[in-house]
């Protein structure tokens, strides 16, 4: 079956229900989104980026202007927010040359406004076989030498768009570093490789050496799709980390064909622009075009089949909502018949990562953050 796709005006009504409170549109203006949707005639990746690039290119412009009247506050808001329009434009993955377009905007205005942000935030590149490993960190002020909770997104969220949840962790006393899961952003290893998580390691060592930090004090949150490398580094750094946060994947049943293929192709219907977008998210992160390959590579990333799931773990918290169809809440039950003990929080009238449609995810995320902070204070 070809995975399904929302229509023009399915989508636009969507948007328009999401902006000030919704994924990827929390910190959009109306009147901008208004502005695009007046124009937008497709939902083609090209003609997508373009429209949502404009915006972006517009209070780049805006934000250089008012950086060299000495304005830093005002510019610092319009480079957020050319940031978070092209943000909007390569969403949900940079599929295409004006999507890729929209991302080097991305990066480019997310570093710009770095600087402005409370507390500001360093981009971090850290060696890594020949390639490099980039994060932003942030330590809250006022606090010496805080915990760290590194953390990342799934197939489209990624670490430039992590604001509100490291916000959240700034206000509990904690540090953050955010940083892309396999296969997304700039990532160096793809999805499907063996032992891809070796890439939150190496960062793990950095933040061990920092001086400003308390680097053996780490904990781990990855969301959505990102759930899962959290959950995997729970086993693989068992002795690392003071605990890992799974918000919102699986870990087994989700990568099986008789699940992922409806998924892929019925389902998603907290996905913008339905099925299809998810699949071509979950193509991305393995670098493959269509539905049998993305079926062929996923079930290699079964922890269960990896053989994880009986071995020691860091303390672990399951957080989703029972109703996902992204991510079987299954599997958190099949994580808590194996191994040591674990924790979970499920929404039973929610949805993938807890959510409630039209709803702010307010309650999940508190759920998560105060946990990782009782963690990292314990002594």
């Amino acid at each position: 079956m070809a995975a399904q796709e929302r229509t023009l005006e399915e989508v636009k009504r969507e948007i328009l229900r999401r902006v000030g409170k919704g994924n990827p549109f929390e910190r959009t203006k109306k009147n901008d989104v208004e502005e695009v949707l007046g124009r937008l005639t497709s939902l083609e990746p090209d003609p997508w980026g373009v429209e949502w690039g404009r915006i972006g290119a517009r209070y780049e412009a805006l934000a250089t202007e008012q950086e060299q009247k000495g304005q830093s506050k005002e510019a610092g808001e319009s480079y957020y927010l050319a940031y978070e329009y092209y943000r909007i434009g390569r969403y949900p993955v940079p599929s295409s040359a004006e999507k890729m377009n929209c991302y080097r905007g991305v990066l480019r205005n997310f570093l710009k406004a770095a600087r402005y942000l409370d507390p500001p935030a360093e981009r971090v590149e850290i060696p890594f076989e020949g390639k490099k490993v980039v994060g932003y960190l942030q330590i809250p002020r006022g606090v010496t030498r805080p915990p760290v909770v590194m953390h990342w997104g799934g197939v489209d969220g990624w670490k430039e768009d992590s604001r509100g949840q490291s916000e959240s962790l700034h206000r509990l006393g904690l540090a953050t570093f955010v940083i892309d899961m396999p296969g997304a952003g700039e990532n160096p290893l793809l999805g499907q490789e063996p032992r891809a998580e070796r890439t939150f390691s190496v960062a793990m060592d950095y933040l061990e050496n920092r001086a400003d930090i308390d680097g053996k004090r780490i904990a781990v949150m990855g969301r959505s799709f990102g759930g899962y490398w959290a959950a995997k580094l729970g086993y693989v750094e068992a002795k690392r980390l003071k605990g890992a946060v799974n918000w919102g994947a699986g870990v087994h049943h989700t990568f099986q064909p008789e699940w992922l293929r409806p998924a892929l192709t019925e389902r998603a219907s907290q996905y913008l622009m339905g099925p299809k977008s998810l699949l071509d998210s979950r193509s991305y992160i393995f670098r493959v075009k269509s539905l049998e390959e993305v079926l062929e590579i996923a079930p290699r990333l079964s922890l269960k089949t990896q053989g994880l799931l009986d071995q020691p773990s860091a303390p672990l918290l399951f957080v989703n909502g029972k109703k996902d169809n992204q991510h079987p809440v299954e599997d958190i039950y099949l994580s808590m018949e194996h191994g040591d003990p674990k924790e979970a929080r499920i929404f039973a009238e929610a949805g993938h990562m807890g959510r409630v449609p039209g709803q702010r995810n307010e309650q999940a995320l508190a759920v998560a953050t105060r946990w990782l902070k009782r963690r990292l204070t314990q002594s």
